[in-house]
């Protein structure tokens, strides 16, 4: 069956996980967001592999040699498919300007009016969306992804490199 003959259930992920080699301790803050895009993602998105691919997914994300991995497997027989490489080099920018932002989001949610933490969330968000359109662009010849799950995978390579 090609790309093109499968269902939407099929190309998608149904298992990610994140390399655990080099673990720190997230926050609470930060493991809650990653929990969430975990779950988010796992609910409802859309990975289709370019090639003659059956899905789903199984995903397990990293970063070597400054490259980010999408080590892709068919599920749930976890036979492996391939990997999908991208240099990390331009998301790096703005994965910096993304965590120097959350950190006075987080650290205003505790002392700043409710202005102060409002124009921080919108410059989170517009940072968050650059990135997932980075993301998505960049992975357009290789792996089609809707925006939604642009915006989860971008959260979860910003928690890898926390560890990088």
């Amino acid at each position: 069956m090609s790309e093109g003959q499968q269902t939407g259930s099929e190309q998608r992920i149904v298992d990610i996980a994140l390399d655990e080699t080099s673990v720190v301790r997230w926050n609470p803050e930060i493991d809650h967001e990653r929990k969430v895009a975990i779950f988010d993602l796992l609910e409802q998105n859309h990975f289709a592999p370019v090639g003659d691919f059956r899905g789903p997914y199984a995903v397990r994300l990293s970063i070597e040699e400054n490259r980010l991995v999408f080590e892709i497997r068919a599920a749930p027989e976890d036979r492996p498919l391939g990997k999908v490489l991208l240099p990390t080099a331009g998301l790096r920018r703005v994965i910096k300007d993304y965590f120097k932002v959350c950190e006075s989001y987080f650290e205003a949610i505790r002392t700043a009016p409710p202005s102060r933490i409002e124009a921080l969330d919108m410059g989170r968000r517009g940072l968050h969306d650059e990135g997932s359109d980075m993301l998505r662009e960049r992975l357009k010849d290789k792996i089609d992804i809707d925006f939604d799950t642009s915006r989860r995978l971008f959260t979860l390579i910003c928690v890898l490199h926390l560890r990088s």
